[in-house]
């Protein structure tokens, strides 16, 4: 088992590497959990940075133990592979959404494989160009966005405290310029201080809150703030 290695699935790679996986990595990866076989299939896309497919596993499966079922609205969405994994782990999620300005090549990689590989996602998983302000939430969504870059996090906050939604960030990229701190500066350090502002916020609006991380060794922005409405 190298170094870096989950002890669930081992996986020996460094997993904040930006480079590429692909058939190098894939005959690195073995056992045939559903983690090992979606990494090799992504192998075949040989597109993504390590670090990406890293983000989006732990990300996803921390956010399924919380939240299950509804359709999911990915923000910031990039490659979409962080709905696709959300699917795969709770086939009640009826489809998924990746919103983003403009559609990156390697979404079409990347679904091709997953689908050839998991035929029950073909069609599930749709791409919209467009704003995030302009997004419509549907009824029992989830949304969710991984390193939505300094304000868009707090964009994705407004728009799940206005639909009343359930929510998963992993904010990055803290804007101190931009971003609201409350002042607390003073205690700890900024970028701290603008998550802890956001998870304040939330259950200021009567949203149960959870926060979690993802292993560091992936990513410095490792902090996961997961919000669900009180219901009414």
């Amino acid at each position: 088992m190298g170094r870096n290695a989950n002890p669930v699935d081992p996986v020996p790679l460094s997993r904040s590497s930006r480079s590429t996986l692909g058939p190098t990595a894939a005959a690195m990866i073995t056992g045939d959990t559903l983690f090992a076989t979606i990494a090799r299939t992504i192998c075949e896309a040989d597109c993504l940075p390590r670090k990406e497919f890293f983000e989006a596993w732990e990300v996803a499966r921390r956010v399924r133990r919380r939240f299950r079922g509804g359709p999911v609205v990915e923000l910031a969405a990039g490659h979409g592979l962080l709905s696709a994994i959300l699917i795969l782990l709770d086939d009640t999620t009826p489809h998924a959404t990746c919103i983003d300005p403009r559609e990156p090549q390697s979404h079409q990689r990347v679904m091709a494989v997953l689908e050839r590989r998991w035929p029950r996602l073909e069609g599930r998983v749709h791409f919209e160009q467009g704003r995030l302000e302009d997004t419509v939430v549907p009824p029992g969504a989830l949304l969710i966005s991984v390193h939505a870059c300094g304000v868009l996090t707090d964009r994705v906050l407004d728009l799940a405290i206005q639909a009343r939604c359930r929510v998963a960030v992993l904010p990055c990229c803290h804007a101190m310029d931009l971003c609201d701190s409350s002042g607390l500066e003073a205690w700890m350090d900024g970028p701290m201080a603008v998550d802890a502002t956001r998870v304040a916020r939330l259950r200021a609006a009567d949203f149960t809150v959870r926060c979690a991380t993802i292993p560091a060794e992936i990513t410095p922005y490792n902090r996961l703030i997961m919000g669900q409405p009180a219901e009414r």
